[in-house]
Parts: C-alpha cells; structure tokens; sequence
C-alpha cells in the first residue's frame, strides 16, 4: 500500500505576543509628546480577541494605530490577520475603533483555499475542510511542496501556517 503524506494548513496569532505588543504601544503612548493629555488607550481584551483603541479626533486614532501596527510587526504579529474595523464617534468628544484578530481559518478561506487547491490541478492531490483547517493529502512529498509553493503565492486574506507534515 502507497503512503499517503499530508499537512495541514491554518492561520493565527500568538496571543501572548499581541499582548507583549499592546504593552509596548501603551508605554510608547504614555511617552509621546502628541499624546500627553489625551485619553488615548490601547485595550486587548484577550477573552473576545480584540483590541480597542480610543482617542480624541481621527488623526491621533490614526497615529495611535500606527503605533500598534508597528509594534505587532515588530513582535512577528501578521498585520492580515487583523480585521480593522471602522472608526466610530464615542462619548465624551473621542473616537473608538475595534480590530479583531482572526486566530482560525473561518469557513469561507477554507473554502477557498481547497478550491485553489483543486483548481492549481496538481497531480493526486486533495484538499478537505476539517473545522478550522485545511489538511492537504498526495502520496508525492513532492506534490506537497508544490502546493505550498502554490499556496503561498496566493492571498486569501489571511497569513497562511503549513504544520503537521505527516
């Protein structure tokens, strides 16, 4: 019987470095001369994976994420697993923005990470959704290599991780 090899392909960020992260952007807040004064805040709350950023006009938010980006990217956070939201006017003359972090491949990349696996048309192999990941299978390691290549010129929106190699 032909050995059958796999991985799996998944998505997400370490929480803990997201918070070694905030904890930086809020010191570097606390420092900043263009934030003195201001109730700019930075706030991951870890349970919903979010974090929550207040400040007074749309140009400070707009620095404050800055901010945030920078130190994310510093701590090996992929910047396109984070689903910004809009920001929104909130009480007391700030404004709020929401970004959540995407930690699981939802339903719909998965969906679309199989098809592109189906349509690249590589030989013998299978993708198939299972919960939050996408296990890949070809009795060619070879093949195998050839999908990740594939996979890793595409964008889906999210940062891809190959694991599991089996």
């Amino acid at each position: 019987m032909a050995a059958t090899y796999s991985f799996d392909v998944t998505t997400g960020v370490d929480l803990q470095e997201v918070d070694n992260a905030i904890n930086q952007a809020q010191k570097e807040v606390a420092q900043r001369y263009d934030f003195k004064g201001s109730p700019a805040a930075v706030e991951f709350k870890r349970a919903d994976e979010k974090l929550e950023l207040v400040a007074d006009s749309d140009f400070q938010m707009q620095q404050l994420f800055d901010v945030v980006q920078s130190k994310l990217i510093k701590r090996g956070i992929p910047v396109k697993n984070l689903d910004v939201g809009e920001i929104k006017p909130a009480g007391g003359n700030t404004v709020r923005r929401e970004v959540k972090l995407k930690t699981a491949l939802d339903g719909e990349t998965a969906k679309k990470v199989s098809a592109f696996i189906k349509a690249a048309k590589l030989k013998k192999v299978q993708a198939s959704i299972q919960g939050e990941q996408v296990r890949i299978t070809s009795p060619s390691k070879d093949d195998l290599q050839d999908a990740i290549k594939a996979l890793r010129g595409e964008d889906f929106g999210v940062e891809l991780q190959f694991g599991n190699f089996r």
